[in-house]
């Protein structure tokens, strides 16, 4: 039985981990569950699965119990936990995954963006330590399963795109779009920040950086291409021009579960089927980086490096969290964060200290840039 911690418990992606433990009983013992706020669905987690070790973020208190409160990075650096499962979002992601990957831990990793602002440190460490990580992306996940059993390096990694809610939206109006529009997104069930990433194509130029981590593939190597029946979730092309595609229906539950029942592919009447009678086209577009330049602005830090990502996701998170609480308009999310890169003055190889300082930098950075634009309207 294999002893789970998941990190961001309450989330979309926890949530879901969650039902695939539900729906392949005995395999997996859940021993720990973090949380930011949500202490009231973190409360009903714990009465169901009852686990060991608890951690949230909250002034709410909650009954223990016979659970014991630890911080994240001591839950997922445990003896007692053979997999993490890093299911939050943002900046709250780096540091429990630095810690497990340092500790050797086999890593079920959702979280992009501590692959995006440390992946050199990350991937180095897990290089010392023999740390596994296995990518829930969809994406990635994808070109995982593609290049088992390949005994050659790929040519070229093809990351997909559904589009998004606005793939076919006029320019023009991007300006007057709403976060409720921004948040329906066409083919899956997210949370806020990956689905209003998704609407901006941000998402995939953190997935192009996060790519180039997982798979040492130069980001030139790496490319999007927009899909958006959602069905191909990712292609590798080889040296001998042959392409592999990965497809499955767009259910999130498929990638968690192969990272938690790796190397096994586990039965259940849970998941759902593709209908070949339903799924009858296959639609592909160049992405659209003068409409959506986020895509573009990612990969540009992607090939700057250094401190440039880092800067990169905390200026998004903020922008985001800014759309959604009706503050900044959609058209304003990649015009932030533009201005926060031309700001930023980079370190070429940091440490992690630089890292988050870089971080909290472009996150006042980005706040300032409003206050300022506010001020002045």
């Amino acid at each position: 039985m294999k002893r789970l911690a998941i990190i961001g418990s309450t989330g979309s992606i926890g949530r879901q981990t969650l039902d695939v433990v539900r729906a392949l009983p005995g395999r997996f013992k859940v021993v720990a569950l973090a949380a930011g706020g949500n202490t009231g669905l973190l409360a009903e987690q714990i009465a169901e699965f009852k686990p060991r070790f608890i951690y949230y973020q909250s002034e709410n208190r909650l009954a223990l119990n016979n659970s014991e409160f630890l911080p994240l990075e001591d839950i997922v650096q445990h003896p007692d936990v053979d997999m993490a499962v890093m299911a939050a979002a943002g900046k709250a992601g780096l540091m429990p995954t630095l810690a497990a990957v340092k500790a050797g831990k086999r890593i079920a990793l959702a979280n992009k963006e501590s692959l995006v602002a440390a992946g050199a440190i990350i991937t180095s460490e897990a290089k010392k330590s023999g740390a596994q990580i296995l990518p829930v992306d969809s994406e990635h996940s994808a070109i995982w399963q593609c290049l088992t059993g390949e005994n050659q390096p790929p040519a070229r990694l093809i990351l997909t795109a559904s589009g998004g809610p606005f793939r076919n939206y006029p320019a023009e109006k991007l300006d007057r779009v709403t976060a409720a529009q921004a948040l329906k997104h066409p083919s899956w069930q997210m949370g806020q920040k990956v689905t209003i990433d998704s609407a901006t194509l941000m998402n995939k130029g953190l997935e192009v950086i996060e790519a180039h981590w997982l798979f040492d593939m130069p980001i030139a190597k790496v490319s999007v291409l927009i899909h958006p029946q959602s069905v191909i979730h990712s292609m590798v092309e080889f040296a001998d021009g042959v392409v592999k595609a990965h497809l499955s229906y767009p259910d999130m539950r498929l990638p968690i579960q192969y990272a938690l029942t790796y190397p096994e592919r586990a039965a259940s009447d849970k998941l759902p089927r593709l209908d070949w009678n339903v799924t009858k086209k296959l639609d592909f577009e160049k992405p659209d980086t003068d409409k959506f330049p986020c895509l573009r602005l990612g990969i540009e830090a992607g090939k700057k490096g250094g401190t440039y990502p880092a800067a990169l996701c905390a200026a998004d998170e903020i922008a985001v969290e800014l759309f959604i609480a009706g503050l900044i308009k959609f058209t304003d999310i990649p015009r932030l964060i533009e201005k926060v890169l031309e700001r930023h003055d980079g370190i070429a190889n940091p440490n992690i200290e630089e890292i988050q300082t870089a971080d909290a930098r472009a996150r006042r950075d980005t706040l300032g840039i409003v206050e300022g634009l506010h001020q002045c309207c």
